[in-house]
């Protein structure tokens, strides 16, 4: 049974990655730095499920559901920006500049998307994408415990 739940929580983090690279290439909606953030444990969480299967230690589960809670928080944080409840980060990011001209330079920056972490590009029955994730990883984490449970009891 704990091998079940594994596979469900690690490919849940999968289809939600493949979601999410879905939206940004076929749907050309580029990602804001928190969607970028929310990305990074659901890819841990891929390689804590594999290496999880091919080595059963009760620790991996935690760390699947360590990810997946993360992930969860980074979307809710998310959410409140987008809801303006509280402020989100001031910085933004951009691509190497390497030994490109001032005028080079200003092209880059000009043809660079300009994504707002304040934007809702997309929603569903009132939820955003980061607030689906949120509600999607927290469930993902609760499998990753039931899977440790199960460990546990084995």
């Amino acid at each position: 049974m704990s091998r079940l739940l594994i596979i469900l929580a690690s490919a849940g983090s999968a289809a939600l990655l493949l979601g999410a690279f879905g939206f940004q290439y076929i749907g050309e909606m580029a990602p804001c730095k928190l969607c970028i953030w929310q990305r990074y444990p659901h890819g841990a969480a891929v390689v804590i499920g594999a290496v999880a299967l091919a080595f059963p230690l009760l620790i991996l589960p935690y760390l699947g559901a360590l990810a997946a809670l993360a992930t969860a928080g980074v979307g809710a944080y998310h959410t409140g920006v987008e809801r303006g409840w509280w402020e989100g980060p001031s910085t933004c990011t951009s691509g190497p500049i390497g030994n490109l001209s001032a005028d080079e330079l200003m092209q880059q920056i000009m043809s660079a998307p300009l994504v707002r972490c304040d934007d809702v590009p997309w929603e569903m029955l009132g939820l955003s994408m980061a607030s689906w994730n949120a509600v999607a990883s927290f469930v993902l984490a609760l499998l990753w415990i039931a899977a440790a449970n199960h460990m546990r009891k084995a």
